[in-house]
């Protein structure tokens, strides 16, 4: 199933590592965030394996 939307909840420690498992979603500087027009659908490998990886597991997708 496609991936429709991505956001981070509330506790991230910005430790980058979404960044660097996915640096065309995500961009960590104070916090992380989702990038504005991102391709969720040609990042979907990337950005399920950021999710399964934040240590503090507050990306979400659907």
């Amino acid at each position: 199933m496609a991936i429709t939307k991505v956001w981070i909840e509330d506790g991230c420690t910005s430790c980058g590592l979404c960044e660097e498992i996915c640096p065309e979603v995500f961009k960590v500087e104070d916090e992380a965030t989702v990038i504005e027009g991102a391709d969720f659908n040609k990042n979907e490998d990337g950005i399920r394996e950021a999710a399964d990886s934040c240590p503090v597991e507050v990306i979400k997708f659907e």
